[in-house]
């Protein structure tokens, strides 16, 4: 479930538990929108969760090197994002 089907959930329930006000035998409209709400409002929080940025590992390491002809120091650097790692 998405960001945008969440919201169209939430709004359909409260639609149901506040604003119709007709009468079926069979079926609490009231009830059939608080929970049409609450799983709104779950898929909205499962989908918020999901596309939260993860934890990333940068590894970043520099070596420094001094030629024997020249004697000039270089320095090389160097940046790797990786994974997770599983623990």
């Amino acid at each position: 479930m998405r960001i945008g089907s969440s919201i169209v959930l939430i709004a359909i329930g409260a639609i149901l538990a506040f604003a119709v006000a007709d009468i079926v035998d069979f079926i609490d409209l009231t009830l059939v929108g608080y929970i049409l709400m609450g799983v709104g409002v779950l898929g909205l929080i499962i989908s918020l969760v999901m596309q939260a940025p993860r934890n990333t590992r940068r590894v970043t390491e520099s070596r420094s090197v001094q030629d024997p002809n020249t004697g000039e120091t270089i320095t090389r650097n160097e940046t790797k994002d990786g994974g997770t790692t599983g623990l």
